[in-house]
């Protein structure tokens, strides 16, 4: 009798295992079944031959993938003309970034403003088929169950981070057969075959081999699939986690790509890979040529993200109106924060002074990133106050409201308050106080000279203690600027002597400056700075 109860017990624990599966994504993937149109049967005959097959497990993990594949897609950007006209443009044409540049900017003045834009979306509810689906699935468990160094990861790491057929925005392909292939026989190449971390680090040396960054893909923002990045061997940051996260997950390693949606002290973005090691924490990589415990971030973060397939529930855009618009990516809810692996982090309070727009609900945080201060995060705004949650420290942020100024503008990101410098320690000095928010508001009654020697953090050619050289060009016109809810001039400069600083005087003390040529490049990598008690720039 003992022994039938514990028999009847498990049968209904199998069965309460199984209704959790299959209860869990009901509604979702009854939604994402209508929108799948004409392709509603491959999802069907999927999800059907897993419910033939009984295992439990793969039965919720192609659930769970078509629960979530509602916003997935193949995402395809074109350069279009100032008339939306397409221009035929090869990158490969050319043999370096600056020379296609130039032959863009040749263009520009023929055709007008040029502008990078979506030519077309491909969702994978309308065009996944199931036998792709299902190999992906099998094949993943397959890797998952039988990879030495695998065998102990939760099944909560493996759906998250090995079962998905993307990375991100290329197209849809079989890549886990190519890399399942070539990396097949490495447990007997090993020193240990259950360390998760040598895995990577062989497979990724191998990568380093055949993929490689190339900065002319900038100008080719489409994320690449596999057989384009077989035949280049080309790309970019993105593509060489891509290229990674391919060869690492048919081999059921847990591997991620994070990114830093705007760096806090240069330009641009970055994306890099993470590997969980035996004990499930994450160790970053620059998939194709760094190996995990070998690199490090070259810039700063005040935000770091790490992309997922799965919906996330608690970012902005659930919390977001019909009607309700937010800036660009944060509109996105496929991402989860992870800044604290990254950077020394604070919760961030402050009190907003400037009136709130009406129906305003959110205030975000921005970095400054190529000219501009762009969102990095967002807050509920309560009152007249608002908190930003795990920000990286040391690093520059002006808060911002998003919302359109007239009913038939687009909303548009508003700065407000003061800018202010978030710090964990003293900053060499230059202020006092440690783990605090350092308002830069200025001082209207003290006034100072300062003697700049360049537009950004630069090592100076052939300088000495005792003889500086300016990084700047002689005969350009220099323009200074300090911030006040917008960039207000303090006037323009002729600099001419190399050896000697550009000076500007009766400028307003404790703010942040903006130092650029009056002839400006795309890019805007000219940094914002303070002048420390000494005199000297301070780079944010």
């Amino acid at each position: 009798m003992k022994f039938r109860i514990i028999v009847v017990a498990i049968v209904l624990l199998a069965i309460g295992v199984s209704l959790a599966f299959a209860d869990q994504y009901t509604e979702k993937i009854t939604r994402n079944l209508d929108s799948a149109k004409a392709n509603r049967s491959e999802l069907e005959k999927t999800i059907g031959y897993f419910e033939k097959k009984g295992d439990a497990q793969q039965l919720d993990a192609v659930r769970f993938l078509i629960a979530n594949m509602d916003d997935a897609c193949y995402s395809e950007t074109a350069i279009f003309d100032s008339n939306k006209v397409e221009i035929a443009f090869n990158i490969l044409d050319y043999p370096n970034i600056d020379s296609a540049s130039k032959a863009l900017e040749a263009i520009e003045k023929k055709r007008g403003r040029l502008k990078f834009d979506r030519k077309q979306l491909v969702f994978d509810l309308e065009t996944m088929k199931a036998d792709l689906l299902i190999r992906n699935v099998e094949q993943a468990f397959s890797a998952w169950k039988t990879r030495p160094w695998s065998k102990t990861i939760p099944y909560s790491d493996f759906r998250d981070y090995i079962l998905p057929y993307r990375g991100s925005n290329e197209p849809i392909e079989d890549w886990r057969t190519y890399f399942i292939d070539k990396y097949r026989d490495l447990p007997k190449t090993m020193k240990d075959s259950t360390d998760p971390i040598e895995a990577a680090t062989l497979i990724n040396r191998e990568l380093a081999k055949i993929f490689t960054f190339d900065s002319r893909y900038y100008l080719h923002p489409t994320d690449l699939g596999l057989t384009e990045m077989l035949k280049t061997h080309l790309g970019r940051c993105e593509d060489m986690t891509n290229f990674t996260i391919f060869a690492l997950r048919a081999n059921g390693i847990c591997v991620v790509s994070d990114y830093t949606p705007y760096w806090a002290n240069s330009g641009n973005n970055h994306a890099w890979n993470a590997v969980m090691d035996r004990d499930g924490k994450a160790i970053p990589f620059m998939g194709c040529e760094a190996d995990p415990k070998a690199y490090k971030l070259s810039g700063k973060i005040g935000k770091a993200y790490r992309k997922s397939f799965g919906h996330q529930r608690d970012n902005l855009s659930a919390k977001l109106n019909k009607n309700e618009r937010s800036p660009g990516w944060l509109s996105g809810d496929e991402f989860i924060d992870v800044t604290k692996d990254y950077a020394t982090i604070a919760d961030v309070s402050l009190k907003l002074t400037d009136p709130i727009p009406d129906s305003v609900r959110f205030a975000y945080l921005c970095v400054f990133n190529s000219g501009e201060w762009k969102p990095i995060h967002w807050s509920w705004i309560k009152g007249k106050k608002t908190n930003f949650t795990a920000m990286g420290c040391d690093v520059m942020y002006a808060p911002a409201f998003y919302y359109k100024k007239k009913p038939d503008e687009k909303a548009k990101l508003e700065t407000t308050g003061s800018a202010f410098i978030l710090t964990h320690r003293k900053l060499l000095g230059i202020f006092p106080q440690s783990g605090k928010c350092i308002t830069l508001d200025g001082d209207t009654a003290n006034k100072i000279s300062v003697a700049l020697w360049s537009t950004t953090k630069k090592v100076y050619a052939n300088a000495t203690e005792e003889k500086r050289i300016a990084a700047l060009d002689s005969g350009a016109t220099y323009e200074l600027s300090y911030w006040d809810k917008e960039w207000k001039s303090l006037g323009k400069k002729l600099f001419s002597d190399k050896s000697k600083p550009l000076v500007f005087d009766n400028v307003p003390a404790n703010r942040v400056y903006w130092l650029v040529k009056d002839i400006v490049s795309d890019e805007h990598e000219e940094r914002i700075f303070t002048i420390d008690p000494q005199g000297a720039q301070v780079w944010w």
